[in-house]
């Protein structure tokens, strides 16, 4: 049976599974939040947390999915990742914790609305930034000795993981925006509708930085893209295309296309990530054979993800299927 399955390729495309669907899934309501102190007045606000109130904790779901798929499967990631990124990840955390209570107490809060509002869209920001942060380290890669992290506890925070972390802010706010245009009507659509080509331009122009930059931080990415032109730029020309149809529906004032094009966007840039990368999970040194864990233990906890992942997928379905209408003053109609 070791023979006849690799399931370290299987664990590596369960965690790349999950954890494109907390950014897809998990993107736009935290893009709620970074557009939150930019919304036309208080009642657009409460439209907007509406939009979301649904399904916004179950998408992240998939995140704590990844996580502990990550930690059993590949756990020589976490004692390199953690001690390099121990300062990102808390404020990950901090941001993701922040924002869940304000998003709770602010239904129910009255004279310090305001407040739960911002605090709302500080952990919405601060969560984005960080897991842009976080994946521009991973871009540069991390000093180890032998199986352990050598280098400093702010190492992670460079110019280049501050425009990483930036541009996954814009393109959170895409997301959200594109994500109102889809679920809103009247002067929050509208107002979706003005400000989702800035975001765009944005995103794009932080886009274009990380594909010149990347090139000269990893000799193997370098070498990738030029001797796989052909193909690899296949991935980059998709989330080009996705962009121009995001221009072209909002144009057209058109309302799911959007959100869905975006989507592309993030999926073909993440793609095009892993390509690059693969099959390198601690770069520069460590493949994801290096980081795996022993057979016996990826084939136990296999069984049980091959469990629960169908009951998140049909639970995901089932909430955006029974909230997939407009949503209107006082809730979904």
């Amino acid at each position: 049976m070791e023979q006849q399955f690799d399931l370290t390729i299987i664990w590596a495309g369960i965690i790349g599974f999950g954890l494109m669907m907390y950014v897809l899934m998990d993107g736009f309501d935290l893009g709620q939040g970074i557009l939150f102190p930019f919304a036309p007045d208080e009642k657009a606000r409460d439209t907007m947390m509406n939009s979301v109130a649904p399904v916004w904790d179950g998408n992240e779901t998939w995140l704590v999915l990844g996580g502990a798929g990550l930690l059993a499967a590949f756990p020589l990631v976490y004692s390199i990742f953690l001690p390099a990124l121990y300062i990102g990840v808390f404020l990950l955390l901090a941001g993701l914790i922040f924002r869940g209570v304000a998003f709770e107490f602010r239904f129910k809060a009255k004279t310090s609305k305001h407040l739960w509002s911002w605090s709302f869209a500080v952990g919405s920001t601060v969560a984005a930034f960080a897991q842009g942060a976080v994946v521009g380290a991973y871009i540069q890669g991390f000093e180890t000795e032998g199986f352990v992290y050598s280098g400093g506890a702010l190492d992670w925070l460079t110019p280049f993981t501050v425009i990483t972390g930036l541009g996954l802010v814009a393109g959170y706010a895409l997301l959200g925006s594109t994500w109102l245009i889809m679920k809103t009507e009247g002067a929050v659509q509208d107002w979706a509708y003005k400000i989702t080509p800035r975001l765009l331009a944005g995103l794009l122009s932080v886009f274009t930085i990380v594909c010149i930059y990347t090139p000269f931080i990893d000799e193997t990415v370098k070498t990738r893209w030029f001797d796989n032109i052909s193909i690899i730029w296949i991935l980059p020309a998709l989330a080009l295309y996705c962009s121009f149809v995001v221009l072209r529906s909002v144009k057209k004032r058109q309302d799911g296309m959007p959100f869905v094009a975006s989507m592309g966007i993030f999926l073909f840039s993440y793609l095009g990530l892993l390509v690059s990368k693969w099959p390198y999970i601690v770069p520069p040194n460590f493949t994801i054979y290096d980081a795996a864990s022993s057979y016996n233990s990826q084939l136990f906890l296999l069984l049980g993800f091959l469990f629960v992942i169908p009951i998140v997928l049909a639970y995901t379905s089932w909430t955006y299927w029974v909230f997939r209408g407009k949503v209107k003053e006082g809730g979904y109609h």
